[in-house]
């Protein structure tokens, strides 16, 4: 990094040079709690983003703080795709489509399931915000769906998140025994209407 003529770094290098680091924390971050939830240690994170862990603590007055900005990140992503699905013109596919994405993210990232969970996890007012707003907009998609026959009357918000979980924690328990997804098809089938359709319809008889 170079230096003005006092010797000192400017001031714009510095912030560049902070944001990097920030960056790479956060990148490093995304993949340890996916991967072992917010029990990961904070020094394991520093090793593979090539950092100290003072470095960390810079940017993340904790772990706690550290795992809520990676779970923030998530739920908005999350979000913007409940609105692209809200758009779509078949509402039960829009649905189906948000519950089985929520399922792989929760199934594929440990981080999200903890969150979700609430395991031993104090969410800050942003992501209680952002679970909230995508919450909201599971919801438009069940009336949607509702309203077309695609899922069953009797079906409410907390019955979809409780299956939601549910097919989460099986799918990491049956990780690598069958196919992927099996048993969340079948319990996300329970969820269907009458007006439901679950694969491509059966051709006519011939004549």
């Amino acid at each position: 990094m170079s230096t003005d003529r006092y010797g000192t770094v400017p001031s714009k290098a510095v912030r560049a040079d902070a944001r990097r680091n920030r960056e790479a924390v956060l990148e490093t971050a995304r993949r340890v709690f996916a991967a072992d939830g917010v029990g990961a240690p904070i020094d394991e994170i520093a090793r593979r983003a090539g950092v100290g862990a003072a470095t960390i603590y810079r940017h993340f007055p904790s772990k706690e703080a550290l795992f809520e900005a990676v779970i923030l990140d998530r739920l908005l992503e999350l979000g913007t795709e409940a609105r692209v699905l809200a758009a779509a013109p078949d509402p039960g596919a829009a649905f189906f489509g948000l519950l089985i994405r929520l399922v792989e993210e929760g199934a594929a990232k440990r981080d999200l399931a903890d969150a979700l969970a609430g395991a031993g996890v104090e969410l800050s007012p942003a992501v209680v915000a952002a679970a909230d707003e995508l919450q909201r907009l599971l919801g438009e998609l069940l009336v949607r769906a509702r309203e077309g026959g695609a899922v069953r009357p009797e079906v409410g918000v907390a019955d979809v998140a409780a299956v939601v979980l549910g097919c989460v924690a099986m799918e990491r328990a049956a990780a690598g025994d069958g196919p992927a997804g099996r048993l969340s098809t079948v319990l996300l089938d329970g969820l269907r209407g009458p007006a439901a359709v679950v694969g491509p319809a059966e051709p006519e008889p011939a004549g």
